[in-house]
């Protein structure tokens, strides 16, 4: 594989993904309207600016670049409380753009597709274990538009004038830390997840608050799988490289899933001590109730993905923590001097 199409590559996951593949030998071309990317990330690449539905756009990035082998879906809107208040803008964004994405892909022969997609759409199950054969039960508009996507691709490779299509959908866990080079990492200085709130609580003297402390988990509070961006990036490279075998184009199914996580099951409570531990200072941690759309949440099974994709995670919550830290520190001082 020589060149991969990235829409979304000016993102935080897009972004990595891109800087994997450089790595690698392989030209990401960046799609991105930079509503939420950065033109900082995309600096010396490959970068067209512009929306997934301009039809236009896409027909003149696969002129100018015929040989791209495989197109890498991450553009999305994946705020949680967002989409619970603004669920309408989210089925817009996220299928009604997508839709339109993979007809313009179509019609310029592109055959290979990995969709970035969401742990977020599996069911609760008795143990917070899930692997691809569990039922799948999003509970935010966020995560049913990743669900919907996923019924979408299934079908569109199955429809009409779908020959030689195939897509694999990789379900990842809950991202955290930065490009270990610094090339980039999240776009915001206080995101909303749990990590970014306990970096925002360290640097600027706050409460950390954990929301939603009767889960029915160990401790009471959520779990998760974190699993650091650069090995998420690296799986992601993977499924690229090894995308004909991972989906043979003359599989009976050419429709695909695999999960992308660590493994490991880790609370909001543990994520604290290992963030406590990790800078070597105590936080002023708080309790409050669940968030709109929160869920319980899971962790993955793996197995699928060390068979095919040959891939593993290799990077602690500890590494997760530094590479974050070290990157606000960085983009913080950019920002201020720009």
């Amino acid at each position: 594989m020589k060149k991969v199409l990235i829409t979304g590559g000016a993102g935080f996951i897009g972004s990595t993904v891109a800087s994997t593949l450089l790595d690698q030998g392989i030209t990401p071309v960046i799609l991105d309207d930079l509503s939420k990317g950065r033109a900082e990330f995309v600096e010396g690449r490959v970068f067209y600016q512009g929306d997934i539905v301009d039809g236009a756009l896409i027909d003149r990035i696969f002129a100018e670049h015929p040989d791209i082998d495989a197109t890498l879906h991450c553009a999305a809107k994946i705020v949680v409380p967002e989409s619970v208040a603004k669920p309408l803008y989210y089925y817009r964004e996220n299928v009604g753009k997508t839709v339109e994405l993979l007809e313009s892909l179509q019609r310029n022969g592109c055959t290979r597709v990995v969709f970035s997609s969401s742990a977020s759409i599996y069911a609760a199950t008795p143990d917070a274990r899930v692997d691809e054969t569990c039922q799948v039960d999003a509970g935010s508009p966020y995560a049913r538009t990743k669900q919907m996507m996923e019924q979408v691709l299934q079908d569109w490779t199955r429809g009409e004038g779908s020959e030689g299509l195939r897509v694999v959908s990789l379900r990842y866990f809950n991202p955290i830390g930065a490009d270990p080079q610094l090339r980039t990492g999240l776009q915001d200085l206080n995101p909303t997840h749990a990590l970014g709130k306990l970096i925002e609580a360290y640097t600027d003297g706050t409460p950390f608050t954990i929301t939603g402390v009767d889960w029915d988990t160990r401790d009471g509070s959520g779990i998760r799988d974190y699993i650091h961006v650069q090995d998420l990036a690296e799986a992601h490279a993977a499924a690229l490289v090894r995308f004909d075998q991972v989906v043979a184009p003359d599989a009976a199914d050419r429709y695909r899933v695999v999960n992308v996580g660590t493994g490991d099951g880790t609370t909001v409570r543990e994520l604290v001590t290992a963030f406590e531990q990790a800078v070597g200072a105590k936080l002023d941690v708080r309790e409050a109730g669940p968030r709109p759309g929160d869920v319980i949440g899971c962790y993955a099974v793996c197995d699928t993905a060390r068979e095919l994709l040959d891939w593993k995670a290799q990077r602690s919550i500890a590494e997760g923590v530094a590479d974050a830290l070290a990157w606000r520190e960085k983009w913080a001082a950019r920002l201020a001097s720009a």
